[in-house]
């Protein structure tokens, strides 16, 4: 099963102030989101990556006329349960039935999709998200992972 949120990411608590980068590299990963097209953070352990990108997007949503969107990967990480994940989140109205709908309707979009745990992603689920940005010029994604998201050039930083 796929879990998604939307809106600012909130760390747990008690963990403010222990991001897994300084205030140099958060500001050089701030400006790589807002440059680039896909941005990796890579590391051994999920707990500071997903913290780390969750706090990039809550720093940075407001940069993005449609919001930041985190999406929780669990499961097998198919194309369907990301478009089913994507339209259950709050914010997002409920996508159009069909992968080839989501993603003409998220190519309209100008948004930070941040996929939290991507090395769940199928294989079909990475062509899926490179025609997404074929068509979608104002998405942008952050992804958190053991491995860079394989879906074309993007910009890796590991922990």
């Amino acid at each position: 099963m796929m879990m998604g949120e939307s809106g600012p990411a909130r760390a747990a608590a008690g963990t403010a102030g222990t991001l897994p980068a300084t205030s140099t590299e958060l500001s050089l990963l701030l400006t790589a989101v807002r440059r680039g097209r896909v941005l990796t953070v890579t590391g051994r352990f999920r707990e500071p990556r997903a913290l780390l990108v969750r706090d990039i997007a809550r720093r940075i949503s407001s940069n993005f006329c449609d919001g930041a969107s985190v999406v929780s990967l669990r499961g097998d990480g198919g194309v369907r349960d990301l478009v089913s994940a994507l339209g259950s989140l709050p914010g997002i109205p409920f996508l159009p039935c069909g992968t080839a709908n989501a993603a003409s309707w998220l190519a309209e979009r100008d948004m930070l999709l941040v996929l939290d745990d991507s090395d769940r992603l199928s294989p079909e689920a990475l062509v899926w998200l490179r025609r997404l940005l074929a068509v979608a010029p104002g998405l942008r994604i952050l992804a958190a992972g053991r491995r860079p998201l394989a879906v074309g050039q993007g910009r890796v930083h590991r922990l």
